[in-house]
């Protein structure tokens, strides 16, 4: 089968991940910009707005607004100091998102198991304060002006990122329309708001044991020539590096297009010259109820290798470099239908193994 594999001229990328953003205040973000007071004043009007509903359905003395529909998706990859780098990607039915219009999309990560109480600190951010809602590890909102969809249809959408400790999390997520600048009556006037609460497991990938990252389905993988901004990188969370990954919304692709894999892979045995020797391999299944398991096996890659041989002189994993594995597949040969892609890990250094599989459609 004609593929095309990721990384292979190098076989590296050195990932730049961002910890996680803390959340602070408009105005001190705004601080070294020349802002004008009216703009700086709605939107602290704004925020305000959507952290107090954000708090009353947070501690449940209210439901959720549902103006805005709004749908979650996530990726897990080693970040630093023990943290899970979690990115995400919320999306909007677009005809309830028109372009042009301003929303706020507002983000707050609230562990289920909150840590041990500890001394107050006088520089935690007021809206953290007894009475302003739970204690969160993660806080931030943006003001957004929807852009035209890349295609009729495709949703509006928000990418954004956090890091934390691995463990349960409630996310909740807001997006709120806000109003012109001079808008008369701002806090009487009704406006569009919708907030969606999900939880996420973030796992631990700092252990010994053999693991990846999320195998993200992308839409397309391209190449930066220069490195993002700080801004830029706050809303294009899945860009690493020079790598730029726009993910797959729906694992629903037709017979003219690819499939296009990517994923990290950690905590691999080393040799004596601090190199892995680790094999991936890609085994494709199509659904089939006539079969004794429902399924049928299609066809397989070439395995993918990572040694010695393969890797640069330089690979040195104490300097940051990852193992990143992928491929990218036409889909001209399959069929229609349903398929399963079992990709297979395997570390010949320590002799572990891990197995994920990824669902995904094939249409005309």
């Amino acid at each position: 089968m004609s593929n095309r594999r990721w990384g292979l001229t190098p076989l590296i990328i050195i990932l730049c991940i961002l910890s996680a953003v803390a959340f602070v205040p408009v105005v001190a973000q705004q601080q070294a910009q020349k802002v004008d007071k009216k703009v700086l004043k709605a939107q602290e009007a704004d925020l305000d707005a959507i952290i107090k509903v954000s708090n009353a359905v947070l501690m449940g003395q209210e439901p959720a607004p549902t103006d805005y529909a709004l749908t979650f998706r996530s990726d897990f990859l080693k970040a630093q100091d023990g943290k899970t780098f979690v990115p995400f990607t919320v999306t909007v039915d677009p005809s309830q998102v028109p372009p042009g219009q301003n929303v706020t999309f507002f983000v707050r990560v609230v562990a289920k198991t909150p840590p041990a109480a500890s001394a107050p600190d006088a520089k935690k951010d007021d809206r953290n304060k007894k009475g302003a809602g739970p204690e969160f590890v993660h806080q931030d909102a943006s003001f957004i002006t929807a852009a035209a969809p890349a295609k009729p249809g495709d949703p509006f959408k928000i990418s954004r990122a956090f890091a934390v400790l691995p463990g349960e999390y409630d996310v909740y997520l807001a997006l709120k329309e806000r109003l012109p600048i001079d808008a008369k009556n701002r806090e009487k006037t009704p406006t569009k708001m919708g907030i969606l609460k999900q939880t996420v497991a973030v796992p631990n990938l700092w252990t010994d044991s053999l693991l990846t990252s999320s195998i993200i389905v992308a839409d397309k993988v391209e190449t930066l020539t220069e490195p993002l901004t700080r801004e830029q990188q706050i809303e294009q969370p899945y860009t690493f590096g020079f790598t730029q990954i726009t993910p797959a919304l729906v694992n629903r692709f037709t017979k003219k297009g690819e499939i296009s894999l990517l994923f990290l892979i950690y905590n691999t045995a080393m040799d004596a010259d601090k190199k892995p020797d680790v094999s991936v391999d890609y085994n494709f299944y199509q659904k089939d109820a006539a079969a004794e398991n429902g399924e049928k096996f299609f066809n397989r890659t070439n395995p993918q290798v990572f040694n010695a041989k393969t890797l640069p002189p330089q690979f040195d994993p104490a300097l940051g470099h990852q193992l990143v594995a992928g491929q990218s597949l036409p889909l001209g040969s399959f069929p229609e239908g349903e398929y399963r892609l079992e990709v297979t890990v395997t570390d010949k250094l320590s002799g572990k193994s891990i197995t994920h599989n990824v669902s995904f459609t094939v249409t005309a």
